[in-house]
């Protein structure tokens, strides 16, 4: 069987979350976004077990599930290491992750508001080795991103983990990146990836943003360790924005935004020109700078990348409005209501059938399916923007008319060429 899965988001304890980001909220808009499986987020958080408990149905098999969506919850965290480097964990059940928790009771505070992410004064290759002796999966979350990456820190698998590698099976993309990206490095062809939302609010535009297809016999901690580790079944896809929307693709400034090459960011000892603030070296750079081919590549198992745009942000462009208004919740509705899930509108609903429920948005579905779609890139922090064209003709005028706005370089016409540096 085939299950959506989104295994990276947060409960209300982690840092800069929605209060409303509790398991059945998260479970309802799972179930509406058209997700089998979801992480259960902060599972070391001793309030945060208690809501799973609560609100949750414990199964035999290590996974909650809620009452009335029939959602699955795997037991799942994200933890922060000595070197900043963010990693997911997955356990087989909820003892397993308190026997981790309790191992690294000295070095992390678990339970203040805010540490639902928690970090834990070690290694990556300590907290690695903790979690392989429990028979948890590890592997790194948002692998590129500038912050709170392996790659932010570190140029390899074996400098973050050590002779461990070889037990980690799976990493996560981040929204800056893609397969077609991620594959460039060489080592990365040993990996799972896995695609996920690190949603931080139950809006439609965050949960389920990016997914993972898997195929597995049940939801269960036995099954997704089975595919993780290659040892039967399949990741059938990965599904998440183009790389050029996420807001670390570009080398950027981290204040104004403005992109720059590589070249230009050293040049400029990482300084913004247009405001003084820091440069930060884009996802798209720094896998350039690892990559050991120029072309696209990818072992025999790495399955499709299905690149979409959420259906709120879609329904925001037709309609011209901010996405998260009750407006865009109430189309947003509708096509669920008609088609079961998000999901199920955005890809296996027809152009007739959604014309049917807003003619408009089915439109720019339709358009994006068709791939008349341009993006001015994000970087430092600030999200890429999609721009949907209803015709190929349109497509070709707004991408000559847009020009070195869709590129990750220098936009600014006051900047000095490199030779006056």
């Amino acid at each position: 069987m085939e299950f959506n899965a989104d295994l990276h988001l947060h409960g209300l304890y982690s840092g800069g979350v929605s209060k409303k980001m509790l398991p059945s909220v998260i479970a309802e808009q799972a179930r509406l976004k058209g997700l089998h499986i979801v992480s259960s987020s902060d599972c070391l958080h001793k309030e945060w077990r208690k809501l799973l408990r609560k609100e949750l149905i414990e199964e035999s098999n290590g996974v909650f599930k809620h009452r009335g969506f029939e959602t699955y919850f795997i037991i799942g965290t994200e933890v922060e290491d000595n070197a900043r480097v963010h990693h997911l964990i997955f356990f087989p059940d909820l003892s397993r992750a308190a026997e981790f928790r309790e191992k690294f009771k000295t070095k992390a505070d678990f339970d203040c508001f805010g540490c639902g992410r928690p970090r834990i004064n070690a290694s990556p290759k300590e907290i690695a080795e903790a979690a392989i002796d429990l028979n948890a999966l590890i592997g790194p979350a948002h692998a590129f991103t500038p912050y709170f990456s392996m790659y932010a820190h570190f140029n390899s698998f074996e400098e973050a983990y050590g002779e461990l590698k070889k037990d980690i099976s799976f990493m996560e993309l981040g929204l800056s990146a893609d397969s077609y990206f991620a594959d460039l490095i060489a080592e990365n062809h040993n990996y799972v990836f896995i695609t996920a939302s690190d949603a931080h609010s139950p809006w439609p535009l965050r949960i389920g943003r990016e997914f993972t297809r898997f195929e597995l016999k049940e939801p269960s901690f036995k099954e997704l360790k089975k595919v993780m580790e290659k040892k039967r079944d399949k990741v059938v896809l990965n599904v998440g924005l183009d790389p050029r929307e996420g807001k670390y693709h570009c080398t950027a400034c981290n204040k104004c935004f403005a992109k720059y090459s590589l070249r230009e960011a050293k040049a400029l000892n990482w300084k913004c020109m247009e405001c003084g603030g820091t440069i930060k070296k884009g996802v798209r750079d720094r896998i350039l700078e690892l990559a050991d081919f120029d072309e696209e590549v990818h072992p025999e198992f790495r399955p499709k990348y299905l690149h979409l745009v959420p259906l709120a942000e879609i329904i925001s462009l037709a309609i011209n409005v901010e996405p998260n208004t009750l407006k865009v919740q109430n189309i947003w509705n509708s096509f669920v209501e008609q088609f079961g899930s998000e999901i199920n509108a955005l890809i296996d609903a027809s152009y007739e059938e959604l014309k049917e429920v807003h003619e408009e948005t089915a439109e720019l579905i339709n358009a994006f399916r068709n791939g008349f779609v341009l993006y001015i890139p994000g970087g430092g922090g600030n999200y890429g923007k999609p721009i949907i064209c209803k015709t190929k003709e349109e497509f070709e005028t707004k991408k000559i008319e847009l020009g070195k706005k869709l590129e990750c370089n220098s936009q600014s016409t006051k900047q000095k060429n490199l030779s006056e540096f």
